[in-house]
């Protein structure tokens, strides 16, 4: 072989790793198809109250089913616990404000909603580089002043697992399974062990009916919240 054939074969092989190196970069880096909620079931699991010291856990069990989530978080204990909230937005799943303390909001001056607000708003965004979208009122509660004060979407649900009266996690599975509908938000709590114990039943019940787990954005997409109107499921329950 003369000097100029090995010189162009050199080239060709190098043309095909750099070929085949750019192709598996870019299939390990592109982003998964999007979930379409108007064709396929799909349910938001969401979680209030934390972070907490089982919320790791959770991310694990959420993890083990590629399933994606919305964690209604305390500014309190975003403050404590930065980095499980880093960790929550850093695997895919949505970060929305339940207030920094906990308040009943329908109670509070405009101020004071404002200010629980963004005080949350700042522990999240300083913990995961953006803030928060969406609002969950603690208790579900809201009026008028609340949804004018909060300047975003309210989130609240439309099956109520009752995890925190009950503590019992077959009752909170079986809860799950018995109202659950395509579209639905699904209430819970991360600061209970007894949640968290149920999430694996829960998680294999869903899937085997088909279920896509998706965050609250995900949910009602392509259509864009409104900031005033508090939202229940993707079935059309929402209070302007």
């Amino acid at each position: 072989m003369d000097r100029r054939a090995a010189t162009l074969m050199a080239t060709a092989t190098l043309l095909a790793v750099t070929a085949s190196v750019t192709t598996t970069a870019h299939a390990a880096t592109a982003p998964a198809a999007a979930v379409d909620c108007r064709k396929v079931k799909c349910v938001a699991l969401t979680f209030d109250d934390g972070p907490a010291s089982y919320t790791n856990r959770l991310l694990g069990l959420l993890k083990d089913y590629d399933a994606k989530a919305t964690f209604y978080v305390v500014g309190q204990n975003v403050a404590s616990k930065p980095d499980l909230v880093r960790k929550e937005a850093a695997a895919g799943h949505q970060i929305g404000n339940h207030s920094w303390n906990h308040p009943d909001l329908t109670k509070l001056t405009t101020a004071q909603i404002k200010s629980q607000l963004s005080r949350t708003d700042k522990a999240v965004k300083d913990a995961t580089g953006k803030s928060p979208t969406t609002l969950r009122p603690p208790y579900g509660a809201q009026n008028a002043k609340v949804r004018s004060a909060a300047g975003r979407p309210l989130v609240n649900w439309s099956v109520d697992t009752l995890d925190w009266k009950h503590r019992d996690a077959a009752k909170v599975a079986a809860a799950v399974k018995k109202y659950t509908k395509p579209g639905d938000i699904v209430l819970m709590h991360d600061i209970h062990k007894t949640t968290v114990d149920a999430m694996p039943k829960i998680l294999a019940d869903l899937k085997s009916r088909g279920y896509r787990f998706v965050t609250v954005d995900q949910l009602f997409a392509p259509t864009k919240l409104k900031a005033g109107t508090v939202y229940y499921n993707n079935r059309g329950a929402y209070r302007p």
